[in-house]
């Protein structure tokens, strides 16, 4: 890759920037262990960098000549058993901002250069560590934010992925070889691959390529948080409702109707699942221009979320009045209702819960009081429960916008093939689309990869990842 130089000695801070009680500073290449001999110095015994066994800690001081830097730990990895399947030394140190700083200028001025993004996990990809769907998990690990989110990357990272792409190309290889070997002998007209047994792979292909295609609606929301709308008419108590889910006061809660004009979003762990809040402005019709455009956008997050939390008024709203608002809310293309919670809001003014809303078997109600945070965990519980019975414990789960493109091309390229054989098409013209599922596969792990896509990935790393 042109902007890597991969036979240079690299060196950055690999912990997070700023002061803390340990910094850790990565050096990677062929010089790692001759540039930390010329300014380490071990406490209590000499020995030569060059003699230093892999996988082994060192107390000692860093520093230039006669003045001392700091006192450290360095751990030492020797090709090809480190992460980067390079030599590789990492030196933990106090975690001043000046010590950090010092300990890497004295890195530079001997010959050392600062990691670009995402340059030891590049290494690690070059030197055949792990592959680029792996590498890719590197990043969506740093980046987890919840249980199931690191779950997800951690299954990605362990090579769970990776083999299922790994046993696609490997079928697909071994059938298009009997194929072209057909090329050969064309003119003897001499069949090797059996076409019935081509079909009963494609179906096999076609059957995986789509489970992992679907997979990533849920792969998607689980890794950015899913998206959970509270939506309702004005004044019902939404905004109250997201403060006491968030138990914060994110937004501004008013009797006055219409307080919310545009969607205010944050977002919370639960039960290991990242929910992503929105409060949007209550649904009514209006003549207030800004008030309308609120109300616009609700529509939009409606369209945008996986859940939809439906706040009414339990001392106002009647049995009729919510029904005809979900009637509202079915999808035009199934006339469905989303997945729909309703929520029955200011119970604290209420002598007993309202008669009738028991007849709302097929969705969730649970009345609750904002304003007293009563009942708050009965909406988390149900939210989790949601999600759980979604999630498929034992299939792979697509959360990479970019793996999703390629399996989508791959896709395409077998329907093609299933096409060919359907209309009897010549055997060349059969390995043109085979080949292409087999691009669209390789580009996931990096088989088949360009600068280009190396560089979009590696760019998104931190600097010391």
């Amino acid at each position: 890759m042109s902007t890597f130089q991969l036979h240079d000695t690299i060196c950055a801070l690999s912990t997070a920037p700023g002061t803390g009680a340990i910094a850790v500073i990565r050096l990677s290449g062929p010089a790692a262990f001759e540039t930390i001999g010329k300014v380490f110095k071990p406490v209590g015994k000499n020995f030569e960098m060059a003699t230093v066994a892999s996988h082994t800690i060192h107390l000692g001081v860093i520093g230039e000549g006669s003045d001392i830097v700091d006192e450290v730990l360095i751990s030492c990895f020797r090709a090809p058993h480190s992460y980067t399947g390079e030599d590789v030394i990492e030196i933990s140190c106090h975690g001043s901002v000046f010590i950090q700083q010092k300990i890497l200028e004295l890195m530079f001025s001997l010959g050392l250069r600062l990691a670009r993004p995402g340059e030891f996990t590049f290494r690690a990809f070059m030197n055949r560590k792990f592959d680029l769907s792996q590498a890719e998990a590197v990043a969506d690990l740093i980046a987890s934010q919840s249980g199931t989110s690191h779950d997800l990357a951690i299954s990605q990272m362990r090579g769970g992925f990776s083999k299922k792409i790994g046993a696609l190309r490997k079928s697909l290889i071994e059938f298009t070889s009997l194929i072209e070997l057909e090329l050969d002998f064309s003119e003897e007209h001499m069949i090797f691959a059996d076409r019935s047994d081509l079909n009963q792979l494609l179906d096999h292909l076609e059957d995986e390529l789509s489970q992992l295609i679907n997979s990533f609606s849920l792969g998607n929301v689980i890794k950015n948080g899913i998206p959970v709308a509270i939506i309702g008419k004005p004044n019902v108590g939404k905004s109250t409702l997201l403060n006491a889910i968030l138990n914060e006061e994110k937004a501004i809660v008013s009797d006055i109707p219409g307080t919310t004009r545009d969607a205010i979003e944050d977002t919370i762990v639960i039960g290991g699942y990242s929910f992503r809040f929105i409060d949007t402005a209550g649904l009514r019709a209006s003549e207030d221009r800004i008030e309308t455009i609120g109300i616009s956008r609700t529509w939009e997050k409606i369209g945008e979320a996986n859940i939809i939390l439906y706040v009414f008024d339990a001392t106002e709203q009647s049995f009729e009045d919510v029904m005809e608002a979900i009637e509202e809310l079915k999808r035009p293309e199934d006339g469905k209702p989303f997945n729909l919670v309703l929520i029955g809001n200011k119970t604290d003014m209420l002598d007993h819960l309202p008669k009738g809303f028991k007849d709302f078997v097929e969705y969730e109600t649970i009345f609750v009081s904002g304003k007293r945070k009563e009942n708050i965990h009965l909406i988390a519980e149900h939210l989790v429960e949601v999600v759980a019975r979604t999630k498929t414990t034992d299939t792979t789960i697509v959360s990479n916008t970019r793996h999703y493109e390629a399996l989508q091309g791959a896709y395409h390229s077998i329907i093609c093939v299933r096409d060919g054989l359907r209309e009897g098409v010549s055997p060349d013209l059969l390995t043109v689309d085979i080949h292409k599922a087999l691009y669209h596969l390789g580009e996931i792990t990096g088989e088949i990869t360009t600068d280009e896509i190396l560089g979009a990935i590696f760019s998104r790393f931190c600097i010391g990842k």
